[in-house]
């Protein structure tokens, strides 16, 4: 498995500089699959429960077969093999409607995004890395908005903002508005604005009409195995209403989150976003954020051709 680990890296480092070098491969079921020329690959495969009720619930399926590939330099050959052994493994289990397939890999492996499309998986998020401002763009000025720091008095706002963000990524993204959604978040909104996390407010003749908030990433989460060493940022959320889009809020709103992140000592920053979103894809790439990963995924789990 090491020289597969190693082949990998170099890969890796060849397709995209960004790329971190390898993280150790996670706990869990190892699957194996060898090509006609004799090459073996292998992944780990990790299954993932998200609990009724949970964050994760909402941009997550209950059930997700989470595959972490070890291809070597094997490249779309290996994928497919090892998407072959993904398919007889599952054929094992009994797999309900809310369920996922997933793939984690790097956006610029064309290769293998052909073969991931063919074996019926789709990029559902990305995560997306800004390691420095763009040039400045015609019109980018702050709106006639005000935008303030949110406060715990914000609560039921800042919920309204998010409830408004996840409805419209259900539409083209992972997201899902569950029966139990606004009281989800609700309680996380109430524990972000209660511990301080960096959010702020736009407002429009007194109405909230936007929002954005951010964070750091953690070097024992998604930023250890995800992004290369350093102080990241991270934004976490941003929601403008339907009908205030389209007048600058978003960039004003961003400009003011990026302001405070590199105050703060980062040296880049890093959000999610859906390729699908006809909105956010656009929106990212022109505040300066390119792919570095994409989260491939098929639903249901026993829809992996």
């Amino acid at each position: 498995m090491r020289e597969l680990v190693l082949a990998q890296s170099a890969r890796f480092a060849a397709l995209d500089p960004l790329l971190p070098e390898p993280a150790e491969p996670p706990e869990g079921e190892w699957l194996t699959a060898t090509l006609p020329d004799g090459h073996r690959v292998a992944g780990v495969l990790y299954r993932a429960r998200h609990a009724p009720g949970s964050p994760a619930s909402l941009w997550a399926a209950t059930a997700s077969w989470e595959l972490t590939p070890l291809l070597g330099d094997t490249g779309g050959a290996g994928m497919a093999a090892l998407l072959g052994a993904l398919r007889r493994r599952l054929d094992r289990e009994r797999v309900g409607q809310d369920s996922a397939c997933a793939v984690t890999w790097p956006s610029r492996d064309a290769e293998v995004t052909s073969v991931l499309l063919n074996h019926g998986l789709v990029p559902l998020n990305a995560l997306g890395v800004r390691s420095r401002p763009p040039p400045a763009l015609a019109g980018a000025g702050h709106p006639e908005v005000v935008i303030r720091p949110a406060r715990a008095a914000d609560e039921e706002e800042v919920a309204a903002l998010r409830m408004a963000e996840l409805q419209y990524s259900a539409l083209v993204g992972p997201n899902t508005v569950r029966a139990d959604a606004a009281q989800v978040l609700a309680a996380e909104v109430r524990a972000q604005l209660r511990r301080g996390d960096p959010a702020w407010l736009a407002e429009s003749a007194g109405l909230a009409v936007g929002l954005v908030g951010c964070g750091w990433g953690s070097p024992d989460g998604e930023q250890r195995i995800r992004l290369r060493p350093g102080r990241w940022g991270q934004l976490r959320t941003l929601s403008v209403l339907p009908a205030a889009r389209g007048a600058g809020i978003g960039r004003a709103l961003t400009a003011v989150a990026h302001d405070a992140l590199r105050a703060g000592g980062a040296g880049g920053t890093f959000l999610f976003y859906s390729p699908a979103n006809p909105l956010s894809s656009v929106f990212w790439h022109r505040q300066g954020y390119r792919p570095l990963w994409t989260f491939w995924e098929v639903r249901p789990a026993s829809a992996l051709r």
